[in-house]
């Protein structure tokens, strides 16, 4: 009887260390508990550090030089895996590098978000979940919150005319939160 009653207990302490285990692997996987915390951002569009060399619109005319942020493309998200709010646009500061701005943004939280330029058509609905992947990608960095307004500096050789949209990617799962499609201004 004694034999029973210990192996019962060996039996119930091996089921509940995999219990402990399965939730404690779940917990760090989903992250549920980011639903719940908004990391809000806010940063001012970057100021020009220098101004381009004058160039010649067309013959016979004025140089034409930016002495500001000119927005070159920009784009309204639309909501996949959560509903996913604000602007996208890529903008050409005085110095004649590119950055991408998030306005207004407001998505859900989650676990390994990132920022994604891409060349996949935005599509409504789920068929639009999981196509950023599927082709030219360019990460350009962890979302660095879920909210507000936020720069994320193009890479010097990224070809702009190749990328049709941009994704709040979450890679640990594979699907888009929300994508905006780029037109050019």
């Amino acid at each position: 009887m004694a034999r029973i009653r210990r192996a019962g207990k060996l039996i119930l302490t091996g089921i509940a260390v995999a219990a402990v285990t399965v939730v404690a692997a779940a917990l760090y996987f989903f992250q549920p508990w980011k639903l719940w915390q908004d990391e809000t951002v806010v940063e001012s569009l970057p100021s020009p550090a220098a101004t381009l060399p004058a160039e010649p619109a067309s013959p016979g005319e004025s140089p034409v030089v930016p002495t500001s942020p000119l927005t070159v493309a920009a784009g309204k998200f639309i909501s996949h895996e959560h509903t996913t709010t604000g602007v996208v646009k890529i903008v050409r500061l005085a110095d004649g590098t590119h950055t991408l701005r998030l306005e207004n943004l407001d998505t859900s939280n989650g676990p390994d978000l990132h920022v994604w330029l891409t060349d996949a058509p935005v599509k409504e609905g789920r068929g639009g979940w999981g196509v950023f992947d599927d082709g030219k990608y360019v990460s350009l960095g962890k979302l660095k919150g879920n909210k507000g307004n936020q720069n994320y500096v193009l890479p010097a050789d990224a070809e702009l005319s190749d990328y049709t949209s941009v994704s709040v990617w979450c890679a640990r799962f594979g699907v888009s939160f929300g994508a905006a499609e780029l037109t050019q201004v």
